[in-house]
């Protein structure tokens, strides 16, 4: 062999080895994430489901099976860790990721590829965040959280606020869709309330929608009129496109009725229409 060739063949050899790796590895994930998907679901995951999803329930077959498919795919990939002394149980598994799969039914997004792992507390955990006081001085505060989602990879759940969150699908208040909506939000390395969308028009639209929305919430709270969108909404645009998410899926009669514009791009974003499990 020339001597002088062979940085030439080197770097064929790399290129057709990394052209291998980029069509081999999105390759190998469909193909272990079908068989994932085609495997019998167990019946104790389906007890859980009944005994803890209501929502589940209200879910047309074609849906429960999808659904059933993404909560294998979810738990094979994202470990659930216990924090405080907990220990995790197929239970807590089962139900976090039934909640975390619903906004995944409507658009194949990938399993927030983003997200590495899920830390999970036996009640609220305190975290501490800078407050900025008068005169420009910041400072520690703690607070107590049922929830809380980053973007470097990691969300972190009450297990407490998750069963109360199951438990009743129809309070429009649900920590693992809320906090599961800031991964998406979060998809594109920062939180902003506008997820990753379709094209500028879609954008256009949403932006448009959102910022109407959020303007009147904040409207509405500071003369103390009622609201379906809790206050937490007004937060930030983060907070209120998450906030929003949490009706979408639990109260979508009252969010489509009372905020329309809300509820069609919510519905276009997550292609799906809650209104027909009624």
């Amino acid at each position: 062999m020339d001597i002088n060739a062979l940085p030439l063949l080197l770097t064929i050899a790399f290129g057709l080895g990394l052209i291998g790796w980029l069509a081999g590895g999105p390759l190998l994930q469909r193909r272990r994430r079908q068989k994932l998907r085609e495997q019998p679901f167990p019946q104790a995951w389906r007890r859980i489901l009944r005994r803890r999803l209501p929502l589940f329930q209200r879910l047309p077959a074609n849906l429960q099976m999808r659904l059933k498919q993404d909560i294998q795919v979810f738990l094979a990939e994202k470990p659930i860790l216990g924090c405080g002394g907990l220990t995790v149980t197929d239970e807590m598994r089962v139900s976090i990721a039934a909640q975390a799969c619903l906004p995944l039914l409507g658009a194949r997004r990938g399993y927030y590829p983003k997200l590495k792992q899920i830390l999970l507390y036996p009640g609220a955990f305190v975290v501490d965040r800078p407050v900025n006081q008068a005169g420009g001085v910041q400072m520690e505060q703690r607070r107590a959280l049922a929830g809380e989602s980053w973007v470097q990879g990691q969300v972190l759940l009450s297990w407490r606020d998750v069963q109360a969150g199951a438990a009743d699908p129809d309070d429009g208040h649900n920590v693992v869709i809320h906090e599961f909506a800031h991964q998406l939000d979060q998809a594109k390395g920062h939180a902003n309330g506008a997820p990753q969308l379709a094209n500028k028009r879609a954008y256009r639209v949403w932006s448009t929608v959102m910022q109407n929305e959020y303007d009147a919430l904040r409207a509405r709270l500071s003369t103390g009129e009622p609201s379906l969108i809790d206050a937490y909404g007004a937060t930030d645009p983060a907070e209120f496109f998450a906030v929003s998410s949490e009706l979408f899926f639990e109260r979508p009669l009252d969010l489509a009725q009372q905020h329309p514009a809300l509820y069609g791009v919510l519905s276009d974003y997550y292609r799906i229409n809650p209104l027909t499990w009624q």
